[in-house]
Order: C-alpha cells, then sequence, then structure tokens
C-alpha cells in the first residue's frame, strides 16, 4: 500500500508590527550616522553651544563663573564702530566675490570648453596647485612681492615705472584674498560648464543669435547654478578670512575675525562679547550656506 507524502510548508512567520517596522528602518541611519552625527556634535554643535552661552555674559574673562545675564554683548555688536568692522569685512567679502567670479568665469569656461580635452584636467589641476600650500605662506609671498623692495616694484622699475604702494592697503588684501580663492571659483564653474549642453549653443548660432547674445541668454542661465554656488563659497570663506587682511592690510584692514581674536587672546580679553561676535558671524555663515543648499542645486533654465 503506497503512502502519500505532501510536502507540508513552513508556517508563516509572524507578521511585525508598526513600531517594529519603525524601529528596523532607524537602525540603519543610526549605524551609518551616528559616528559622523557624534563627530559633530562634539565638536561643532556642543562648542556652539558654549559660545552661544558665553555670549549672554556680559564682561566674562578666564576663570569668571559663566551665569548667562542679558543680550547687552549683542547689543554691543550693532554699535558703530563694531558695524564699521563688519562693514570691513562685507566689503572685502562681497569684492572678493566678485574678483574671483569676474577672473575665474573665463578661465573655467577656456578649460572646459576651448582647450583640448586631453588637456583639461591637467590644466585644472595646475591651476589649482597653490592650494596645496599653506595660505600663510601665500600671504607671506605676496608681502615680497607687493613690499616696496619688493619683486613687482624692482621689476616696475626696470622700465622706469614709478614704484606702487600697495602693501597695507585695501589693494594689496583684495589682491590677496582673490588669489587664495579664485581656485575654488575656477573649480566650481568648471564642474557647471563641463555640463553645458552644445547643442544649445549650436541651436543659438542657427537661429541668428550672436555670440554676445547666446552668451548671456544660453551659456550663463545653464549656469547659474554654477555661479550661485562659487560665489557663495567664495563669499563665506571670505567673511572668515584672517590671514590676508591681517598681513597685507595692516592695522588699517582690521576685520570681524581680528576683532574676535582681540576679544579671545588680545589685550580686552572680553569673551562675552568675542563669542557674541562668533555668533553674529556664524549666523551670517549659516544663512549663506542656506542661500547655497537652496540655489546651488537648482535645475538651469535657459532664455531662449
Amino acid at each position: 500500500m503506497a503512502v502519500s507524502t505532501s510536502s507540508q510548508s513552513p508556517p508563516p512567520a509572524p507578521a511585525k508590527s508598526g513600531f517594529q517596522r519603525w524601529g528596523s528602518r532607524l537602525v540603519a541611519p543610526i549605524v551609518m550616522l551616528g559616528p559622523a552625527g557624534l563627530w559633530l556634535f562634539l565638536l561643532l554643535v556642543l562648542p556652539t553651544l558654549v559660545i552661544f552661552e558665553l555670549s549672554l555674559v556680559q564682561d566674562i574673562r578666564p576663570g569668571d563663573v559663566v551665569i548667562p545675564n542679558g543680550i547687552d554683548n549683542y547689543l554691543r555688536v550693532f554699535q558703530p564702530i563694531n558695524l564699521i568692522v563688519i562693514g570691513r569685512s562685507l566689503f572685502f567679502a562681497f569684492g572678493t566675490t566678485l574678483f574671483c567670479l569676474v577672473l575665474g568665469f573665463p578661465v573655467a569656461y577656456w578649460i572646459a570648453i576651448l582647450a583640448p580635452k586631453p588637456w583639461r584636467n591637467l590644466l585644472l589641476l595646475s591651476f589649482i596647485l597653490p592650494l596645496w600650500t599653506s595660505s600663510l605662506l601665500r600671504s607671506y609671498a605676496w608681502i615680497s612681492i607687493l613690499r616696496p623692495t619688493g619683486v613687482m616694484n624692482s621689476f616696475l622699475g626696470l622700465f622706469g615705472f614709478p614704484a606702487l604702494e600697495l602693501l597695507n592697503r585695501t589693494p594689496a588684501v583684495f589682491i590677496g584674498m582673490t588669489y587664495s580663492y579664485l581656485p575654488y571659483m575656477v573649480t566650481v564653474l568648471y564642474a557647471s560648464l563641463e555640463k553645458l549642453d552644445r547643442r544649445l549653443l549650436e541651436a543659438s548660432a542657427d537661429l541668428g543669435a550672436n555670440p554676445r547674445e547666446t552668451f548671456w541668454k544660453v551659456t550663463v542661465p545653464q549656469t547659474l547654478p554654477g555661479i550661485a554656488a562659487g560665489s557663495l563659497l567664495v563669499f563665506i570663506t571670505a567673511l572668515g578670512d584672517f590671514v590676508n587682511p591681517e598681513l597685507l592690510g595692516g592695522a588699517s584692514s582690521m576685520t570681524v575675525s581680528r576683532l574676535i581674536y582681540n576679544q579671545f587672546l588680545g589685550a580686552t580679553q572680553n569673551w562675552g562679547f568675542g563669542s557674541a561676535l562668533s555668533m553674529v558671524l556664524i549666523m551670517g555663515v549659516s544663512i549663506a550656506i542656506a542661500l547655497l543648499l537652496k540655489y546651488g542645486d537648482s535645475r538651469p533654465s535657459t532664455l531662449l
């Protein structure tokens, strides 16, 4: 008598509850982002909270008890003498951004569009080579170039031109800052121009547009995300620059970074006011970063 055997299917697994499914989806992000999140909390969030607490204490010095008692330090930030310093920092940052954009766009356009394709990576690498050296060394190099007996005036003297007094003046600060941050602008613009749709340029020419109209109505709209990203990147970095204004601008080029340094390590030793200035600078940079995240990755549009 044959005995029929039938394969028995395993019992179905018990369905997970909504809480279990939510917990399983939460574990993976925590495991992946946990180390970086802890690092950012210890080295960014926690120090920022300490600075914010110090900013609420008036006339605090090293060793004093931290007892927050108001916003007097923030009110002091907006005194006329401090607003002049903040305005000078914004002036340097905006001016450096403008110079980097005007000088960097033709370079990035030439490397991305006109240069032979096998040479593009090499040209881009050679342009960003100065970033491999210290910013302090680059500033001292400009001092040796711009000083009254430096390389530039010696070269001008060979042709009978008068010496230029640039060191410890505003033009020297712009020269040093533009030189320092121009590679950032070029690399960002190059990445944007490399993705330029060449078919739109050909269509613009076929429709009778001259090169100027093609540039303003096709090239610029397509590269607006790169222009915004590069400009904000340079502006954020230039706003907190300490080395170039200090070494190339002299005492007449006081910026927010130098003012903050004086409050913590200078003769005044007012940590509360320095912390308030730091928080104002952090807020300004945060706003710029928010604009970068919002407009730096937007989809390009054309007006043609």
